[in-house]
């Protein structure tokens, strides 16, 4: 039997590695020779205009959507495919879910199960996709609630939360895997304007906390404050990828200096 070939030699501190990766929707192209590289610890804003790519990229990060060429790597291991003597084929739904276990995402809307409490929200990764003891899993929701600062409604149903506390268990419930590597989507977006910063703000303490995370973001202060690395999208592929401080001091090009001065004004 041929040898499955679906690790990469990887340097240790880089956690993604993306190398030339395309998708199509039908005839029209999404995203168009995609490279990029996320380190361990480190927190990168991917931001960029209506249009440009930045959500399906980041499902293609963990296989929420499935890319058509090139290849994306997390810790060492090929997501989505396998490649055997060079031939690649899609891989088994448990292989791929064994990768994801590793990718917490949180989106815009929040996804919870509205029949659970915050508690018994979190329980549900923890309980049964790793098969953890219940003392063990209950533990891990107690700190994730505690990172996000809810303890005190831990018994609360969805319905009883606002929109920003019902995001912040989105997060807690994704950081109750104890993931190595955060997504973020537009996790603001659906949030009234004086909700958006609690949020922010625990997002802002994971990364002060090294935890690795691709932030797709419209929030420009967030991005400049606290993003070590800004990666501009436009019409499918990355037009700038610098450090937070040079992009935002020195942008790279008059249009995403006329792109950041419409976003930091709003």
């Amino acid at each position: 039997m041929d040898a499955v070939e679906n690790v990469v030699p990887a340097k240790d501190d880089v956690l993604v590695k993306v190398l030339d990766v395309g998708k199509r929707f039908g005839s029209a192209e999404v995203l168009s020779g995609i490279n990029l590289e996320v380190r361990r610890g480190e927190t990168v804003a991917i931001i960029g205009p209506s249009g440009a790519g930045k959500t399906t990229f980041l499902r293609c990060v963990n296989f929420l959507s499935a890319y058509d060429t090139g290849s994306i790597y997390v810790d060492g291991r090929l997501v989505g495919y396998s490649d055997v003597k060079g031939v690649r084929r899609l891989s088994r739904e448990s292989e791929t879910n064994d990768i994801r276990k590793e990718i917490g995402m949180v989106f815009q809307k929040y996804a919870l199960f509205p029949h659970r409490t915050a508690f018994e929200n979190l329980l549900e990764g923890p309980l049964h996709v790793l098969k953890m003891p219940r003392d063990v899993a209950e533990a891990r929701a107690m700190a994730a609630l505690s990172a996000v600062g809810l303890v005190d409604r831990r018994d609360s149903y969805p319905a009883e939360l606002s929109g920003g506390q019902q995001q912040r268990v989105g997060i807690a419930r994704a950081l109750s895997m104890q993931p190595k590597l955060m997504l973020f989507d537009e996790v603001t977006s659906a949030l009234d304007p004086e909700l958006v910063g609690e949020v922010l703000a625990v997002m802002g303490r994971l990364s002060a906390q090294r935890m690795t995370m691709l932030v797709v973001t419209h929030e420009m202060q967030f991005a400049r404050d606290v993003a070590d690395r800004i990666v501009f999208m436009e019409a499918g592929r990355v037009v700038a990828d610098m450090p937070s401080r040079t992009f935002f001091s020195s942008p790279p090009s008059s249009r995403i200096e006329s792109f950041l001065r419409r976003s930091l004004d709003r």
